[in-house]
């Protein structure tokens, strides 16, 4: 199991190309369940758990990896299965999500695959907003189609971890408050939890949030805009982006708004949970103004402050 994600750097040069790579897994015997490798760390055997007392029920322990204490948490319970028994068959899934590292407790690891984000497609509307998933594809295994469910990875850690939207203390700019009413963002997100973090910080201040779940529907909304005579740059402040979205993901979005000279100064910030010098990287390549990881509201508000200051000087 170590060598399945042995090139895990490597992989990382389909981020920017609209494709992605799936480790694949079970939390039962029938369903296969996946996570973008690219915020993977390791998968390992579950290690014995230290337990941790008045911790929150889908905390199975903490795990001692090299020295490092990870909180680990039961995947299966924590979406709304019943929690995993026999830890002697499960493995854990180390990943870094928000600028923090977690253990994820699952069944049987099977493989990494290779897909383009138009592969991927939005859970159906059918599922209700309480459903974890942010995506599905379907893959074949032994020339057999098998249903595979992304998980909203945030929104199981949203659950478990308090997210303070609180600003610290001389970060909102007096002199900006007046010019914040009416203003209008474009968030593009398919996380749902990801989206209401944005919005439960910025609309207190009077910006006014406009949402869509991918990168396309992003994308559609801008060229529509111009092809009705309208300025995109009239419209909204700015477009914040996730970078990993179904149908196309925030660095192609970003490509493709850089590309058409009707909308290519739209100032456009990248707001992901994926963290570190290689996505800062991306972000210049393809040309974002900004790059934040999640969740900081302190930052989010400076990056409209920021954005406010050049066009009201």
């Amino acid at each position: 199991m170590a060598k399945v994600l042995d090139s895990v750097d490597q992989r990382t040069k389909l981020v920017g190309e609209n494709r992605l790579e799936l480790l694949l897994f079970r939390i039962n015997a029938t369903q296969l369940f996946a996570i973008n490798v690219f915020k993977v760390k390791e998968v390992v055997k579950l290690p014995q758990l230290s337990a941790v007392p008045g911790s929150h029920p889908h905390i199975s322990g903490v795990a001692n990896i090299r020295g490092t204490s990870i909180p680990v948490i039961d995947l299966r319970g924590a979406i709304g299965y019943k929690s995993i028994t026999g830890d002697h068959e499960a493995n854990m899934i180390i990943t870094e999500y928000n600028r923090s590292v977690q253990g994820f407790k699952v069944g049987k690891v099977e493989h990494i695959v290779n897909m383009t984000w138009g592969d991927i497609l939005p859970p159906p509307k059918t599922a209700g907003s309480h459903n974890y998933l942010t995506a599905i594809t379907r893959i074949e295994i032994d020339g057999v189609g098998q249903l595979v469910s992304i998980i909203d990875v945030e929104k199981v850690l949203a659950e478990i971890i308090h997210y303070d939207i609180t600003l610290s203390e001389g970060v909102l700019d007096e002199t900006l408050v007046n010019e914040m009413q009416g203003r209008k963002i474009l968030i593009a997100d398919d996380s749902s939890t990801a989206r209401r973090q944005i919005k439960e910080t910025l609309e207190p201040l009077g910006i006014e949030i406009l949402e869509v779940s991918d990168g396309l529907q992003a994308l559609r909304t801008l060229q529509r805009w111009c092809d009705e005579g309208k300025s995109v740059q009239d419209e909204i402040l700015m477009l914040i982006t996730d970078a990993e979205m179904p149908e196309m993901d925030g660095y192609k979005l970003t490509h493709e708004i850089r590309s058409d000279k009707r909308m290519n100064d739209l100032y456009i910030t990248l707001n992901t949970s994926l963290s570190g010098s290689f996505n800062k990287a991306m972000v210049e390549k393809v040309g974002c103004d900004r790059f934040i990881s999640k969740f900081q509201p302190d930052l989010l508000v400076d990056v409209v402050q920021q954005r406010l200051r050049e066009i009201v000087k």
